[in-house]
Formats: structure tokens, C-alpha cells, sequence
């Protein structure tokens, strides 16, 4: 599955220099010509890219998570996570599913791409696993804690339009659904055939 990486709204230019490392974030900094003559400095930020998994069960049921990370109370979640330097997209979604809840797939379908912040380069790949069944235990790092639950296609539809799980970009895709009734079917079959 080759899968494009969405371009961000500003691009950085070759000649950006590192100037901080970052754990998770690197700032890069360039100078701009400016509209009256005068010469700028630009400031972009860097982390690694990020998969978002919406599991479906064989059942028909779509994983959730209930998550707690420190300095952080209790938040509702999709698997998600980090790609590896060198990992692809697929090949992270796959990792992540399985360490955050032990599930594994054999139906993968990429839905959508996305930079979510103009200042940051960082791009957001959302994957819906479906046929997803319970192998292992969760290998869970030293900063997380999640419960593994399961919710029917309307209860989803009802947690991420009210906010309370995923992100901005998908809260508008499922909002957008519920204003069209041929949208909310697409959207069902999409999760569920």
C-alpha cells in the first residue's frame, strides 16, 4: 500500500537549520525576505509523524481506548502512535494496534492523511482495521495506561461529534456525515461491510 505523505501549508526551505533536538519536537529556523526589504527569521517545528487507528471487531464493535499518561486525567482515545524512523505508515498502524491492545488485523484500509498545524511538520495517517481479533497481551509503555473498549458504530458517531474522541479533523467528517443522511451511510459502510 504506497501511501502519499500530506504536504504541509508551509513549506520548509533546504536551507532551514536545527537549531534545537529535541525528545519529540526539533525547531528549525531560516531567514525570509520580507515585504518591505527587511530580513526575517522563520521558525518551523518537527516531530515524527503519527498513525490513528479505528479498530473494528469481527462482531462489528469499534475499539476505543480509555487512556491515562502522566500529568493527564483519564482521556478516550484511538490507538495511536509515533512512526518509527524508517517505518512506514502500515507498518506502524500495525505495531500500534497490537501494543496498545493486543488486536491484530488482516483488513486494512488507509481513509485519510493530514498536517494538522501549519507551524509544525508532522502529518497524521488515519487507518481503519477491520476483522480485528484479540492475540496477545498489550505491551503498554511505562508512561501509559489503557483500558480496551468496545463500542457499537453509533455510540462512536455520538463520542467523536460531542468531542469527547478523536481529533478535530475527524470530529468534522462525522459531523459533515450527520447532516447527510447518504454521508452517515458511507460512513457506516466504511467502518462496517
Amino acid at each position: 500500500m504506497k501511501i502519499e505523505r500530506p504536504a504541509s501549508k508551509q513549506i520548509m526551505p533546504p536551507e532551514a537549520k536545527k537549531v534545537f533536538e529535541g525528545v519529540v519536537f526539533d525547531v528549525y529556523q531560516w531567514e525570509v525576505d520580507s515585504y518591505d526589504g527587511q530580513k526575517l527569521l522563520f521558525e518551523k517545528v518537527r516531530r515524527l509523524d503519527t498513525v490513528m487507528i479505528i479498530p473494528v471487531t469481527l462482531e462489528g464493535k469499534i475499539i476505543i481506548l480509555e487512556q491515562q499518561q502522566p500529568g493527564r486525567e483519564m482521556f478516550l482515545s484511538t490507538a495511536a502512535g509515533r512512526i518509527d524512523q524508517g517505518e512506514g505508515p502500515l507498518a506502524a498502524a500495525k505495531r500500534e494496534l497490537k501494543e496498545e491492545t493486543g488486536y491484530v488485523s488482516d483488513h486494512w484500509q488507509f481513509w485519510y492523511g493530514y498536517q494538522p498545524v501549519t507551524k509544525i511538520d508532522w502529518a497524521i495517517y488515519v487507518f481503519i482495521a477491520k476483522n480485528c481479533q484479540l492475540v496477545a497481551e498489550q505491551e503498554l509503555d511505562g508512561a501509559e495506561k489503557i483500558k480496551v473498549r468496545e463500542v457499537s458504530f453509533d455510540e462512536f458517531v455520538d463520542l467523536v461529534s460531542s468531542g469527547q474522541l478523536g481529533t478535530e479533523e475527524l470530529m468534522v467528517r462525522v459531523l459533515q456525515s450527520r447532516l447527510d443522511s447518504s454521508k452517515m451511510e458511507e460512513l457506516r459502510k466504511l467502518f462496517l461491510n
